[in-house]
């Protein structure tokens, strides 16, 4: 949603690098650029104004006149600045002293408040709570059996007593809930409220009548990121029609400028807690301003991705791989292939890839990577044996052809596949002996260090650019020794023919 404003402002900056000193001029026309910028993405004026007059004066004092890389300090005031207004710190829930905890549901119809009740029921019982989903919304059809199957599939119970469809006292039915809750031990209620096409009394009249019968922890106002400037108006509306304590931005995978969602944290005064980036049920996080400012700026989101992988990289694998390499053994196939099963799991790979610092860049080329390249890649490898897999020298000319002809590829497309698979065990290999571990390629003690006895070895000066340094610190004992290990010895992988090759076979 933020490719546009991300791509603008890496033009910005772009300009300004290498400059040893930044003039008054030059500081002016980078507020002007990025002024247009946002509101280009339609970022509310008043938004804009505040975030522009804040830049201006932290970048006209000492800050910036002073710092040994003005362009980089700016790029921080920037920062900074863009994650005070998406809400500083991190909001967490707000949860009751004596359960159940009750979260209601608030927002136009269309915007994804039924879909969003299930994502977070499903995130809710990840977290080790005990959810419960309450039909109330009786008036759209057939969103009392929208949030029943949603409930099966997140594995939450659902509370639906009425039938809908503009049958059932939805106040009622709310109330009860939590009686319901009570009773089965559910220590969250989730309350899925009506919505309208458009702002009404009715509606308003409706979402009161509801909070004040079950006097919620947190009224959350679901609202659909792509809807541009009115999203701040309906905002307000709720804000001061119904009264929300948090916001939860929904469709932020689409692609509308986005420039709305940054400004309903400034303009309601009351934080985005999650956001909801796709049509799966995983698809929903915690809202994290400092992640969201990094990835505006094409900074990466390192943390997000960690979190992200820690959660489908399963830990008896991770052991398994990390005994593989203490023990000195290969990284084989089949290990490629498992990682490879992992990573599809984290989303599609154009995501992940995103996240990761400077990557921006080359937006163009990952937005060209096929996700059914990996999926044409597992079924080469799964066309093995199990010999094959453990030992790729055992794959001649013949067993390729078999293995094409059995995974419905070329012979071509396999031994693209092998030739990355031998860089990626020759790099395996050699971060393993770089680090001290058995079964690497490189020496595990530097030939420079001192001997009993015997005086140090001058050591030469690299010609890539490797330490001039007479002696070596002394590392303290079990710390693995990475004298010899150099970055220039590591497989030179042409990524760009890498994207080409993957997509040469569509």
């Amino acid at each position: 949603m933020f490719d546009a404003l991300s791509d603008r402002l890496s033009g910005i900056f772009e300009s300004i690098r290498g400059k040893g000193r930044l003039t008054e001029a030059d500081i002016d026309a980078t507020a002007r650029e990025i002024r247009l910028a946002l509101l280009e993405a339609d970022v509310a004026l008043p938004v804009v104004k505040t975030f522009i007059a804040q830049i201006k004066e932290r970048c006209s004092g000492a800050e910036v006149s002073k710092a040994l890389n003005p362009a980089q300090q700016i790029i921080k005031i920037v920062n900074e600045e863009l994650v005070s207004i998406l809400g500083g710190e991190t909001r967490r829930l707000n949860y009751a002293k004596q359960a159940p905890t009750v979260i209601m549901l608030a927002g136009l119809q269309g915007a994804g408040k039924t879909t969003l009740a299930g994502k977070l029921a499903k995130w809710l019982k990840a977290d080790e709570h005990s959810p419960l989903l309450v039909a109330a919304d009786l008036q759209r059809p057939n969103a009392v059996g929208q949030l029943q199957v949603l409930g099966e599939r997140a594995g939450v119970a659902v509370y639906a007593p009425e039938a809908g469809s503009g049958v059932g006292d939805p106040v009622k039915v709310a109330t009860d809930s939590i009686e319901e809750a009570r009773r089965k031990g559910h220590d969250v209620v989730i309350v899925d409220t009506a919505g309208r096409l458009g702002i009404d009394e009715e509606m308003m009249a409706q979402a009161r009548d509801i909070r004040a019968a079950v006097n919620p922890d947190e009224v959350l106002f679901v609202i659909d990121a792509m809807i541009g400037q009115d999203a701040v108006n309906t905002a307000e509306a709720f804000r001061d029609g119904v009264g929300i304590t948090g916001v939860v931005l929904a469709k932020l995978d689409g692609d509308a400028r986005g420039g709305a969602a940054l400004s309903v944290r400034h303009v309601t005064g009351q934080p985005i807690m999650f956001a909801s980036t796709g049509e799966k049920l995983e698809d929903f996080d915690v809202f994290h301003p400092d992640r969201m400012a990094s990835r505006i700026l094409g900074m990466g989101d390192m943390l997000t991705l960690i979190e992200q992988a820690e959660a489908v990289f399963e830990e008896d694998k991770k052991e398994e791989m990390t005994q593989k390499l203490l023990q000195g053994e290969d990284f084989t196939l089949e290990d490629f292939l498992e990682q490879m099963q992992a990573i599809r799991k984290m989303g599609p790979i154009g995501n992940v890839l995103k996240m990761m610092p400077g990557m921006g860049q080359m937006r163009q080329q990952i937005d060209s990577i096929d996700d059914k390249q990996i999926d044409r890649t597992s079924a080469i490898i799964r066309s093995m044996t199990p010999a094959e897999r453990r030992d790729s020298a055992l794959i001649n000319g013949s067993r390729r052809l078999r293995i094409a002809n059995g995974s419905g590829v070329t012979v071509s497309e396999v031994n693209q596949l092998l030739t990355r698979f031998k860089d990626a065990q020759k790099m395996m290999r050699q971060m393993t002996g770089a680090m001290g571990l058995p079964g690497g390629t490189k020496a595990t003690k530097s030939p420079y260090n001192k001997r009993k006895g015997k005086k140090a070895k001058k050591k030469p000066v690299s010609r890539r650019g490797g330490p001039a340094a007479s002696k070596t610190p002394q590392l303290p004992a079990g710390m693995p020794d990475l004298t010899q290990f150099n970055p220039a010895d590591l497989p030179d992988i042409d990524f760009e023919q890498f994207l080409k090759d993957q997509n040469k076979d569509k």
